[in-house]
């Protein structure tokens, strides 16, 4: 049985939930209407897993959260709004401790959590056995005050005469932690960083601009999400717009990155597999740094196998870091990783085989 503490103001959206949760038989279930009353349950009943609502009176989600990860850290997974404050709330959230978040439903309750059941079940499960990394200072900040000591201005290397390859690319995958775990290893790529670097987070249309924004004032190469067809650039970060798929094609003789609706063919999105595929039409799997971060299931395992098999470097996130071991171990077990490396240590490697 998994433990689980439901937390919302809404006495509405705790029946609800709590009715999903029980219809499932392995779930026991308490319910706290603020972040007080949380604080509270999570000592005495002691949750497995604990959904938490952001805007509460008394004591909202942020604050409970920073309290609960310092009396008794516990997996969360937030509940939050598909709005940019949402999102940024949300990202705070990750940053504090939190695993995971759903994306609450608009519109009547009743009506509509129907369409977050399946996502909600399958992220409560994963919390349940994921790896919590409590709160922790803020690692883009302390990048970005050692660029800002050593005078490092945040200046892009130029673009390519049109028509000419880079000598490489970097691809990232990654769900699951994945916010959090990017800022551990983003911010520490250096301002001369002479490849671009292409992302693909799980995570709703919404989020993926505030989270680019965040990202953008933390690293010291530029962060852009991919809405529309845009020149691939050295230097530049691209963050895969969610609800879509991210991919490469060459158009008036530019390589671009352009966001193309999604595959249905594929489960995941922006899908890791295809970013992957995508990077071998259009270079050679030597030019290309491929790294698999957290998250669950096996997205882009078999297209970054190809790489390593055709001389292209992978990196897959080691079991002690991830929070969810899903994604990097499906590509440890394919012998598709050359190295497998904690996150602190991933920007490093990074680093050297781009030359920097």
């Amino acid at each position: 049985m998994i433990k689980l503490l439901i937390v919302d103001d809404s006495a509405l959206m705790r029946r609800q939930l709590a009715t999903l949760f029980e219809g499932e038989g392995d779930f026991q279930i308490r319910q706290a209407r603020n972040g007080k009353e949380a604080l509270t349950e999570n000592r005495e009943f002691q949750p497995d897993v604990i959904t938490l609502d952001i805007n509460m009176p008394e004591m909202d989600g942020l604050t409970a959260l920073s309290m609960i990860m310092v009396d008794r850290p516990v997996a969360v997974v937030m509940v939050s709004s598909l709005t940019e404050k949402g999102a940024l709330a949300t990202f705070e959230a990750l940053n504090l401790g939190a695993v995971d978040y759903v994306a609450k439903p608009s519109g009547t309750i009743s009506l509509s959590i129907g369409d977050i059941k399946d996502e909600l079940l399958a992220k409560v499960r994963t919390a349940a056995r994921a790896r919590i990394k409590v709160a922790r200072p803020n690692i883009g900040g302390l990048a970005k005050r050692l660029r800002d000591e050593r005078g490092e201005s945040k200046l892009r290397p130029p673009c390519l005469p049109r028509g000419v390859i880079q000598d490489g690319i970097v691809i990232i995958g990654v769900s699951t932690g994945g916010p959090r775990t990017l800022e551990d290893i983003l911010p520490f790529l250096p301002n001369n960083f002479p490849w671009p670097v292409l992302v693909a987070q799980h995570m709703p249309a919404a989020f993926t601009r505030p989270f680019a924004e965040r990202l953008n004032g933390l690293c010291a190469l530029a962060v852009v999400e991919v809405a529309h067809p845009m020149p691939l650039e050295p230097g530049t970060i691209y963050i895969g717009k969610g609800g879509a798929d991210i991919l490469l094609a060459q158009r008036a003789g530019q390589l671009t990155v352009f966001a193309k609706p999604e595959n249905r063919e594929f489960l995941w999105h922006p899908s890791v597999e295809l970013m992957g595929r995508s990077a071998l039409e259009h270079f050679n799997a030597a030019q290309i740094i491929a790294v698999m971060l957290t998250g669950m299931g096996y997205d882009g395992a078999d297209a970054f196998t190809e790489i390593k098999q055709g001389g292209g470097r992978t990196i897959a996130e080691s079991q002690e870091t991830a929070v969810v071991f899903g994604m990097p171990a499906e590509l440890i077990e394919r012998g598709g990783a050359n190295q497998v490396l904690r996150a602190e240590k991933i920007a490093t490697q990074i680093n050297l085989w781009a030359g920097r």
